[in-house]
């Protein structure tokens, strides 16, 4: 694989010949999903990130809505994933963790996922980058909804030069569709050859709605970065990994301009956890909230969100309401004019918070779930509820450099407490014994989840979960 760095001029340069008349069915939006791997609240520029900056993303908050209150569906990859596709809060599905090489489940096919429903309209669906929804050939995303894959099937640090478990993964395979062309592909050229994948896909499929989910599997470590963006940041190589990421974000939205497609086109910028902080300076910044990857903590889940839509999101806003990844699926479909899935979903309609009514409040609530299925956290409102539980902890433990971990205790007792997020982000002040009504009142939010999703942390089993796929069926 060869990085690609000016394709994108002669791309363009095609589609000013282009003049057929769009079809009916194009008025429906476009949409293009960006999704980053372990990329903290802090490491965009208009979030406090220093050493580096994110022109191409600040560019979008200028033209669109930054969504400040916006949270990863569970602060693990394969969950967070899950949760994105269907819409669900991923035990709902089955999920949680992040699977590997020797996971015998994934994607229940009969769960609907957003290319699916998009289909049912006429899109064209791709997916670049990282899945992590299973690796055997029934999970894969040609069998979920998708046209086209290029990618990997999970993290990228699940390869045989892994730091802890050396020679313990085999060889990390490239898919194309459904078969594997490369292994240990040079990784260096993941951020550039995904980014031209999917501009290709834009080109090829602009007189036709579109749905291309790009899920960059950077900066996940292991980190990696093409020569043109070796040294460019004052943060070392973590640095240059966003700024890359950052120019492959510039590079999308100045194609939708080049083919007049910018105001037909929903683009969005996310992240699937927080940042993994056991790393050091190959890791992200949670921009000031506690914890990071793998905590129910504000760090952990709340990550950056920019959403852009020429004409349609006001410039420049700012949204403090509660928003969340399984929100996704909702409201692409009622975007799209699709129904939304037959079973039981948890996401809600984002729709008018996009066109920039933001008087409506679609969200009010929001589970934090981790492991196999604790309820480890509830929010309402301002409010956040944590339950006492065994978890990770990154404070006043060893962290690692230069793409060696820390050491990072994964059964620290965690107390119960409340916390005010309105004035209290870092969730450094528990206040529960001066607001014992609102103790009362978060704790029938638990019990409702329980008797739904169930909790392991009181031995709860739910009344609604659904099961994985599985290899075997």
């Amino acid at each position: 694989m060869k990085p690609i760095l000016t394709t994108f001029v002669a791309l363009a340069g095609l589609a000013a010949c282009t003049t057929t008349e769009k079809t009916e069915s194009s008025r429906l939006p476009n949409i293009v999903l960006i999704n980053m791997d372990d990329m903290g609240y802090g490491d965009v520029s208009l979030n406090g990130a220093t050493g580096f900056s994110t022109p191409n993303i600040d560019k979008m908050a200028g033209e669109g809505i930054v969504f400040s209150h916006f949270y990863s569906p569970q602060a693990v990859c394969s969950a967070s994933r899950a949760g994105l596709l269907t819409g669900c809060y991923p035990n709902r599905v089955g999920f949680s963790g992040a699977l590997d090489h020797r996971a015998q489940m994934g994607i229940n096919p009969d769960e609907q996922t957003i290319p699916e429903l998009l289909k049912e309209k006429g899109y064209a669906t791709a997916v670049f980058g990282k899945w992590h929804l299973g690796h055997h050939k029934k999970f894969l995303p040609l069998q979920h909804g998708f046209d086209e894959f290029y990618g990997i099937p999970y993290s990228n640090d699940m390869w045989p030069n892994h730091p802890v478990n050396k020679n313990y993964y085999p060889p990390l395979p490239l898919f194309e569709g459904n078969e594997v062309i490369e292994e240990n592909p040079d990784q260096s050229h993941f951020t550039q050859n995904f980014t031209q994948r999917t501009l290709e896909f834009i080109q090829k499929n602009q007189e036709n709605p579109f749905f291309v989910y790009l899920a960059h599997p950077m900066p996940h470590v292991p980190l990696f970065v093409s020569e043109a963006f070796k040294g460019k940041s004052e943060q070392g190589l973590y640095g240059d990994v966003i700024m890359e990421i950052d120019w492959s974000i510039g590079q999308i939205n100045q194609m939708l301009e080049e083919l007049n497609l910018a105001e037909n086109t929903l683009v969005i910028v996310i992240s699937d956890n927080g940042p993994w902080m056991t790393y050091g300076n190959h890791a992200g910044s949670s921009g000031g909230l506690r914890e990071g990857k793998g905590t129910t903590f504000e760090g952990g889940q709340r990550v950056p969100c920019v959403m852009k839509w020429k004409g349609v999101t006001p410039e420049g806003a700012v949204c403090n309401s509660l928003t969340a990844g399984i929100d996704i699926l909702p409201t692409l479909a009622t975007l799209a004019e699709s129904p939304i899935p037959e079973k039981k979903i948890d996401g809600v309609n984002l729709a008018e918070l996009i066109k920039g009514n933001f008087e409506t409040q679609p969200r009010s609530s929001f589970l934090y779930y981790y492991r196999r299925n604790n309820l480890e956290a509830v929010r309402s409102g301002n409010w956040k509820l944590v339950f006492e539980h065994h978890g990770r902890t990154y404070e006043n433990n060893t962290i690692g450099k230069d793409g060696q971990p820390g050491k990072t205790p994964e059964n620290v007792l965690i107390e119960k407490g409340l916390y005010d997020l309105r004035r209290d982000p870092g969730e450094r002040y528990n206040v529960m014994e001066f607001y014992p009504e609102v103790v009362t009142e978060l704790e029938a939010l638990a019990d409702e989840a329980r008797e739904d999703l169930g909790d392991d942390l009181t031995d709860s089993p739910g009344n609604n979960r659904r099961e994985p796929g599985r290899v075997d069926e």
